[in-house]
């Protein structure tokens, strides 16, 4: 504890892992606390099975028919699915059209516009210019795009064709599904970006309590721990680290549901991602649904895991959810949260103090890497690059061993 370091980081979600990360690359000296004896924070994975009965305060052990407990591995905050076979949405004429259109452009080479404008036209004139029907909309915006509410109709629709670009060239590059998802659940990448950070020097201390964040002249120098300081340049962490400095945004609920079958009209699918767009429940926010299975090893052989989430707007967030539920029944156990979102209430650039956001309801990992980098550039004041990373990571590793 008693050295100096460029960067303290606060915290083992995926968030914090992956900064972390990339700073030990980038050649910054890292200590990396977390006051739980476990790598996630809020997004780890519960196993055995009896430690989530237990963390959700259930009065009862898990049945005998759930099989064994160890065999489970459960997201906190899913993320990271896959999507089902979108192809009898590709098939249809206008949408296609639409799609050949966003391939092909290129926002260097105005030939490729057919007419639009990227920095003036709407996203919503470009749907009109290719009679796309109400229904497609909501599904180019909501599940190729990711927005989450439909003000990106009324923008510049530049972003908007970036993003599905990004999605069909994901989708193309990994087969039936443009998502990835690791085996044993989603705590394994936090551990994953942890050993990165060590393989390039970084120190990780987990059990470790925090006392206080050491500030001088409203900017950080230090964090103390059991009587000993650390002394830094800038500091990482999650919101509950820092609560003077974060406010309340909002609230998520989420319902992780153990089932003995696969979600109905799914193929019989092993996992996927369902978004249900605000416009056809009459809802502000999306409300999302992913399954995971035995086949990912999070569950016991037979056993299904859908989680169901989406950002609270009444007094009472489990009937806002029901839409979703109705898809999965016959449900064999529910968990049910309610969480509150935190974000910082400043940038972070007079006290080098950066709080990452809390994990909103969606079931894609695209605001938290939207988060990774908004931090990165206000640390660094430059953006992340990441073909520089991995030209890093050759000079060390070469290409054959990554």
């Amino acid at each position: 504890m008693d050295e100096e370091y460029d960067v303290i980081v606060l915290g083992t979600g995926l968030t914090e892992c992956i900064l972390s990360g990339i700073m030990s690359v980038n050649g910054k000296k890292v200590l990396h606390m977390d006051r739980n004896p476990y790598y996630g924070g809020e997004s780890s994975s519960i196993t055995p099975l009896e430690e989530l009965y237990k963390r959700f305060s259930l009065p009862d052990s898990p049945p005998e028919s759930m099989g064994r407990g160890r065999d489970w591995n459960v997201d906190l905050i899913p993320k990271f699915l896959m999507a089902n076979d979108l192809m009898g949405m590709f098939e249809k004429r206008r949408f296609r059209k639409f799609l050949v259109f966003v391939a092909n452009f290129d926002e260097n080479d105005p030939k490729t516009f057919e007419g639009v404008d990227p920095k003036t036209t709407t996203m919503r004139d470009v749907y009109k210019k290719f009679d796309l029907g109400q229904d497609v909309i909501d599904f180019t915006g909501h599940a190729l795009a990711l927005y989450r509410t439909d003000d990106y109709l009324d923008v510049p629709c530049l972003e908007t064709i970036n993003r599905i670009k990004l999605y069909s060239e994901s989708l193309a590059r990994y087969g039936k599904s443009p998502y990835l998802y690791p085996l044993y659940g989603l705590g394994e990448l936090p551990q994953g970006f942890a050993r990165l950070s060590a393989i390039y020097g970084g120190t990780y201390m987990l059990n470790k309590p925090v006392d206080e964040i050491v500030m001088e002249g409203g900017h950080v120098i230090g964090v103390k721990s059991e009587g000993e300081v650390a002394r830094c340049k800038q500091l990482i962490c999650d919101p509950s680290y820092i609560p003077d400095r974060v406010r309340k945004a909002g609230q998520v609920i989420r319902v992780i549901c153990v089932l003995s079958h696969p979600i109905k009209n799914t193929n019989d699918a092993n996992s996927c991602q369902i978004i249900i767009p605000q416009n056809q429940v009459n809802r502000n926010s999306d409300i999302y649904v992913c399954m995971i299975s035995y086949a990912h090893n999070v569950a016991a052989q037979g056993k299904y895991i859908a989680i169901v989430s989406t950002t609270v707007e009444t007094s009472e967030p489990e009937a806002e959810i029901e839409p979703a539920l109705e898809l999965l029944e016959p449900i064999d156990q529910k968990f049910v949260a309610i969480s509150d979102l935190y974000e910082p209430t400043d940038d972070g650039t007079d006290s080098q103090v950066f709080a990452s956001r809390s994990y909103d309801a969606t079931t894609h990992f695209e605001t938290t890497c939207n988060d990774i980098k908004d931090i990165y550039k206000r640390m660094t004041g430059s953006d992340f690059d990441f073909e520089n990373m991995k030209r890093k990571q050759n000079d060390v590793f070469g290409e054959d061993e990554q």
